[in-house]
């Protein structure tokens, strides 16, 4: 690809670095940038050196936050016996938008993968156990992705749970609502069929 300018270029480049973006997605991004208001680009560069400045880990969930401790985590109106447990904070905003659950939240910061160097240190799987030992939470919800990965943490939070006597429970995996039979995967039908569920009359 042949550029006019080596800004552009320079650009192009770093904004194709974003995933999903690709150069030419990146070009028409950086050219829309240049029509625009001088002000208009100036608010976007101070946005993104702002939060990579200043948004930091909340210190009680570790998820994304402006403060020390998170919005969710101060508003006293949620369910603090329970918490659910996600893999990063876009979890937690997948949830929220949701908007069917009022507890609180605790973001390992990933999950358990040899391949990729990472194990239970690297994650944020004591400081649970911390949060537990204060005796306010009485149900834990590990609401972690359906692979191999997600699985291997599943199992060893839940391990690690145990001798607290907390409740441990997990979010149900099942066929999603307008999804046909014949084009489910095994796994998820298999696993729809183990956590059925009693079907009530009116």
């Amino acid at each position: 690809m042949n550029f006019p300018s080596k800004l552009i270029e320079d650009a192009v480049n770093e904004i194709s670095r974003l995933p999903g973006i690709g150069k030419k997605t990146a070009l028409r991004l950086a050219l829309h940038l240049l029509k625009q208001h001088e002000a208009i680009t100036s608010a976007l560069a101070l946005s993104l050196t702002r939060m990579r400045e200043e948004v930091k880990y909340c210190s009680q969930c570790h998820s994304l936050s402006d403060e020390d401790t998170c919005s969710i985590c101060q508003n006293q109106k949620r369910d603090r016996s329970v918490v659910c447990v996600v893999e990063d904070s876009g979890d937690v905003l997948a949830i929220e938008n949701t908007n069917q659950y009022q507890g609180l939240y605790h973001v390992l910061g990933g999950v358990i993968s040899p391949i990729q160097g990472i194990g239970p240190e690297q994650l944020h799987c004591e400081r649970l156990v911390e949060r537990i030992s204060k005796g306010e939470i009485k149900e834990v919800i590990l609401a972690l992705s359906a692979t191999m990965e997600g699985d291997t943490t599943s199992f060893y939070v839940g391990k690690i749970l145990k001798p607290t006597g907390v409740k441990v429970s997990s979010i149900a995996r099942g066929i999603p609502v307008g999804g046909e039979l014949e084009f489910t995967d095994e796994v998820t039908l298999g696993r729809s069929i183990l956590t059925r569920i009693n079907y009530a009359q009116e």
